[in-house]
């Protein structure tokens, strides 16, 4: 479930034509909006990328998934993306787009 939840919610956002490091922020606001678990937030984070019906049914059915397993499961999965996003891969990998226009800018 924790990767079909990473996978879909970065398809989502590459389909809409985010690009990638501006998809960050909005990545954690839907994943924080479908952990909560009540339908207001997550369809008000998913109306800002401008989900279409679809979509916004795909992740309600994720986040039946998440109220289903409650607590406990919720816990995990934020231990798994705390986890994730604060090794150097992915720190390096955030980072690099910010170190490409500082070099731009120091020529």
């Amino acid at each position: 479930m924790k990767g079909t939840l990473l996978v879909l919610a970065l398809l989502v956002t590459q389909e809409l034509g985010i690009e990638m490091v501006k998809s960050y922020p909005i990545f954690y606001v839907i994943f924080g909006a479908v952990a909560a678990g009540g339908k207001l937030p997550l369809d008000a984070s998913l109306d800002l990328v401008n989900a279409t019906e679809p979509e916004k049914v795909a992740m309600e059915k994720i986040q039946d998934c998440y109220n289903e397993k409650g607590l406990k499961a919720k816990a995990l999965d934020l231990t798994v993306m705390a986890t994730i996003t604060t090794s150097k891969q992915c720190i390096s990998e955030a980072v690099a787009p910010l170190k490409n226009v500082i070099t731009l800018l120091g020529r």
